[in-house]
This record gives C-alpha cells, sequence and structure tokens, in this order.
C-alpha cells in the first residue's frame, strides 16, 4: 500500500506553499534534486566520461517508461523541448494544399494554434470546434465541422481551461473511417488521463514534461505512429536526425528509421536526468495508482468546494474523472480570489474568469482543507470591501 504521508514529505514545496496548478507546471521532489545533484557531481569529476548517467542510455530508458505509459513503441517517440515545438514539426512536416481542412479547439491552449495559422497563408481553412459543456455535447458539435475536405484534427487531450476530457477514442475512430490526421496536444493529459495510442487512433501527439509527470520545465515529447512517418516530413534536420549519428564523417542523406529522426542535435542532458528521476518515481508507485489518487484528492477538493457554494464545471461531465476543477462563484472575481490566495501562499490559476486548481499526489487532504478555507475566507474578505466602498 502506497505511504501518501511518505510521498507528501518528500516534496520541499509542501514547507512553503500549498500547491494547486500542477497542470501548469509542478515543483521538483527531494529525489529530483538527489539525481540531478548526483550527475552534475559526476560530470564536475569526468565530464562525458562520467559513469553516472550515459546519454543513449538515459534516453532510451525513458522512451521505455513512456511507451509503457502509452502503448506505443519507443521508436516512435522523440525527446525534444516542450509542445509547441512537436506541434510545429507535425504542422510543417504535412503536404497539404489549398483548399483542405484543419480543425482546433475553442479556447485552445497556444501551443496548438500558432502551429496551424501558417496553413492559411497557403489556402486552407481552419475551423474552430466550439468547446462545449460535456464530451458527448462537443462531440455532437465536432461531427457537422468534418467535411471531405477535412484533412487533420488538433485537439487537447483535456481542455487546460474547464478541466473536461476531450472524447479522443470517438474521435479516433471517426478520423480512421474518413482519412483524417489526428493530432493530439497531450498536455493536460498525459500522466492524469488513460492515454492509449493505438487504441485512440492518435496518429501524432506532442506534449510537455512538468505538468503531471512531474518533469523538468523546457522538456517535451513527440509522438509519430510508425504508420504515419512517412507523411511527415521533417523540416529541421541536424546531427542526430540520421542514421549512424555518432559518425560525423561521411555526411548522410538516410535519417532514421523512428521519431529520433525530429531530435534534431544535442539536447539538454540535465533534464533527461531529471526527467528520468521523475518517470521512475511515478512508476514505482505505479502510474495507475498516481491517476487513482489525483482523481481521489481532486474529488475531495471538489466535495469541499461545493459546500463554500462554488460551481464547478466538471458537474457537467460527471463521468469524466479529471484531476483539474475550474468553479465560480456568482458575484466573486476571480482573478481577485487567486491573487488573494497567492498572498496566503496557496497557488491556483485564473483561466476565462474562473478559477483553475489542480492536485497532485504530494498533496494531503489537509491542505486541500486550508486552501478551501483560504479561498472561503478570501471570497467574504471580497464582498465585505465591495460593500464598504458601496456603503
Amino acid at each position: 500500500m502506497t505511504d501518501w504521508k511518505k510521498i507528501q514529505e518528500n516534496w520541499p514545496v509542501n514547507r512553503e506553499l500549498i500547491w494547486l496548478n500542477n497542470c501548469g507546471t509542478t515543483p521538483a521532489g527531494s529525489h529530483i534534486v538527489q539525481a540531478v545533484n548526483l550527475f552534475m557531481e559526476g560530470y564536475a569529476r569526468k565530464g562525458l566520461l562520467t559513469d553516472v548517467a550515459e546519454y543513449a542510455d538515459v534516453k532510451q530508458r525513458i522512451k521505455k517508461i513512456l511507451a509503457e505509459l502509452l502503448r506505443c513503441h519507443p521508436e516512435e517517440l522523440a525527446l525534444i523541448h516542450n509542445t509547441s515545438e512537436g506541434m510545429n514539426h507535425i504542422s510543417h512536416g504535412l503536404n497539404l494544399k489549398s483548399g483542405d481542412e484543419i480543425i482546433l479547439l475553442e479556447n485552445e491552449y497556444p501551443s496548438n494554434v500558432y502551429p496551424w495559422q501558417h496553413w492559411e497563408e497557403k489556402g486552407v481553412l481552419l475551423k474552430t470546434a466550439p468547446m462545449r459543456k460535456n464530451p458527448e455535447a462537443f462531440y455532437q458539435e465536432l461531427q457537422p465541422l468534418m467535411t471531405e475536405k477535412t484533412k487533420v484534427i488538433s485537439m487537447s487531450a483535456v481542455h487546460w481551461c474547464t478541466g473536461m476530457p476531450l472524447p479522443l477514442e470517438r474521435m479516433g475512430k471517426h478520423c480512421r473511417e474518413k482519412g483524417i490526421l489526428f493530432v493530439v496536444d497531450g498536455a493536460q493529459g498525459v500522466g492524469m488521463q488513460p492515454l492509449d495510442m493505438k487504441k485512440m487512433g492518435i496518429d501524432a501527439m506532442a506534449f510537455s514534461a512538468w505538468k503531471w509527470l512531474m518533469g523538468p520545465l523546457g522538456m517535451g515529447i513527440l509522438y509519430i505512429s510508425k504508420e504515419k512517418l512517412p507523411e511527415i516530413r521533417p523540416i529541421f534536420v541536424g546531427t542526430e536526425s540520421v542514421v549512424r549519428d555518432r559518425e560525423y564523417l561521411p555526411y548522410k542523406k538516410e535519417l532514421k528509421a523512428g521519431a529520433d529522426r525530429f531530435t534534431i542535435s544535442t539536447s539538454d542532458f540535465i533534464n533527461w536526468v531529471y526527467f528520468l528521476a521523475s518517470l521512475e518515481y511515478l512508476r514505482n508507485i505505479g502510474f495507475d495508482a498516481v491517476r487513482e489518487r489525483i482523481f481521489e484528492l481532486n474529488s475531495y477538493l471538489q466535495e469541499r468546494l461545493r459546500m463554500i457554494g462554488f460551481r464547478l464545471l466538471s458537474d457537467e461531465f460527471p463521468d469524466y474523472p479529471t484531476g483539474i476543477s475550474v468553479c465560480e462563484k456568482q458575484d466573486l472575481s476571480s482573478d481577485m480570489l487567486v491573487k488573494r490566495l497567492q498572498e496566503e501562499k496557496i497557488i491556483a490559476a485564473e483561466r476565462l474568469g474562473r478559477i483553475r486548481l489542480s492536485p497532485h499526489i504530494y498533496l494531503s487532504r489537509h491542505q486541500l482543507d486550508e486552501a478551501v478555507r483560504g479561498l472561503s475566507q478570501a471570497g467574504m474578505a471580497q464582498l465585505y470591501s465591495r460593500a464598504v466602498k458601496g456603503g
């Protein structure tokens, strides 16, 4: 049985803050600090000859764990820097023509919008699927947008402003039937939602490491299925894009067989060490157990928020568990509440005029109680201040 109290003690942030923005960024646990320090000490002594961590070995271990999590092959994964980079690889690598159509999501995170906008200059139509209150209503709105001209659908696994998981499996099945490339921004989903690349028919996906997987800022992952790899041409080619990349001369034209061709060149290896430590920690707990704990904590948080009169968007999709609570209360400014919470060392986010809270495994119910109490007090203070000014 997992000792959650011991896990809570492993996160120094708990001595300073109640961090409830884990779908934004996650603080590092002590195991990360130890792993990175150990590598840096070895690197300081022996440089690249250190036996603490070896480049190719760390890469393969990261990809192996991620492949198990995503139900894909390690060769379908590339280690990159962020979601935007991955989406640009996918978008710029496609061969679309004037008159084709791409469907994106309303109020989507910019990482899954800006990389597609260059197609408008080439006569490709960008459509926007309206966000609805629940996955079923969303899917019903999405279907009529798909035509024989639709070549790409690119959507987030979970909407960053509402916490709502999208019906990826139904969407992937429809895309397969219609010959549409199905692309997913997995930043808000990987590590929090169960994602199966093959079962869900996901052709390509990019995501950041620093959210639910608790990895480092500045590291991302690109997935391209082996079936679709020939359709996505690398725009950038570097030392590590080609076969036998450690053999610098003679130059080569043959690209690596897998998604590694998109890694391009030497990466931030310290981030790899950081990320591997995080993935191994989560795997040792069990990714299913991690997910269940996130859902359990978030369910408890939502229950407490309802008790103080906040409306939760997730009440519109109760059959779709999520680790993100998005809430609001009439007559209260969410932006002001978030700022007041931060003054009390409780970290949340404001999105589309609502409060977004996202717990992770290192938090306790007691901390969630403290956060809800702080939110309640902030709300009363705001109403009192308004009454005084109005009086």
